[in-house]
Formats: C-alpha cells, sequence, structure tokens
C-alpha cells in the first residue's frame, strides 16, 4: 500500500470515530435537557409582575444572586443572556427570560408570566391575551431594495 492511501485510511478512521463519539456525546446531551425541561414544567407557577426593563447581558453583571453565578459553566459566564428585571409583589427581581419570549415581553407593563424558579417561561398579557412581539423592523437595504423593485414594477421579494 501506498503512503497516501495509508493516511486517508487513518483520516477516515479518526472522523468515523469522532461521528459515533458526537453522536453518543448528543444522545446523553438530549436526555439531559428533557431531564431540565420536565424539572421545569414541575416547578412553574403563575405570577403578576411589572416588567420594569428587558435587556441581553453578560451574567456576572445581571444581577443575579452569586449562587447562580457560581453555578453556571465557565463558557457560559461570557455569553449575553436575556435579562428581565421585573416587580414582583414589593420586591424587584432579575430574572432570566426563555430565548423564545423574550422580544415578546413588554417594558413597562404588568403581565402575567409563568415562572420556574428565576426563569421566565411563558408571557400573557394581564387580561389573559397572549403577548405578541412587535414587527421588527427592516433594515435598510431590504427597504431600498423594496423600493427599486416597486419603481421597475417587479414584485418585491420578502
Amino acid at each position: 500500500m501506498s503512503p497516501a492511501t495509508i493516511t486517508l485510511l487513518v483520516i477516515l478512521a479518526i472522523l468515523i470515530i469522532g461521528a459515533v463519539v458526537l453522536y453518543f456525546l448528543g444522545k446523553k446531551a438530549q436526555k439531559k435537557q428533557a431531564e431540565q425541561q420536565e424539572m421545569l414544567e414541575a416547578n412553574k407557577q403563575t405570577v403578576s409582575m411589572l416588567i420594569i426593563d428587558k435587556k441581553r447581558m453578560k451574567i456576572k453583571d445581571s444581577g443575579l444572586p452569586q449562587m447562580v453565578i457560581d453555578q453556571t459553566p465557565k463558557l457560559m459566564r461570557r455569553s449575553k443572556l436575556p435579562i428581565v428585571k421585573a416587580k414582583v409583589g414589593p420586591q424587584i427581581m432579575s430574572l432570566i427570560g426563555d430565548e423564545k419570549i423574550f422580544d415578546s415581553i413588554p417594558v413597562k407593563k404588568e403581565v402575567k408570566a409563568v415562572v420556574s424558579g428565576i426563569y421566565i417561561l411563558d408571557v400573557k398579557g394581564l387580561h389573559g391575551k397572549t403577548v405578541v412581539a412587535p414587527a421588527k423592523k427592516k433594515g435598510f437595504f431590504k427597504r431600498a431594495l423594496e423600493t427599486a423593485q416597486e419603481k421597475a414594477g417587479a414584485k418585491p421579494v420578502k
């Protein structure tokens, strides 16, 4: 066998081993996520709160309890989380919003939120209506492209 064939076989073997390892790690992470989601669902409760502010910020700047910051993995501490400051009852708290609903959380409004610990799972308006996120603004280039297409007589692309 030539050295090029041996090298290709070794690289192929390494790639196959890497794919198998990633497959099993993915299954393990999926089971862990399912357990965590189950725990969140078991501990959820509906709370009325006044949303004061919401931002994406690093966990150490967020105002969360020190115990929460200490329990987060080292890599996660550098990433930005969706943090919501809200008045729950008489006290002001910093909560973590779910990525899926963070944009639909209204600021300076009173809402009913489904909360599990310090994690906001869902937000509804005060009278039970689901809060809808405002329409996202179009960027400069998309607006310019649409106006150019309208002037040319073509249908605008969305």
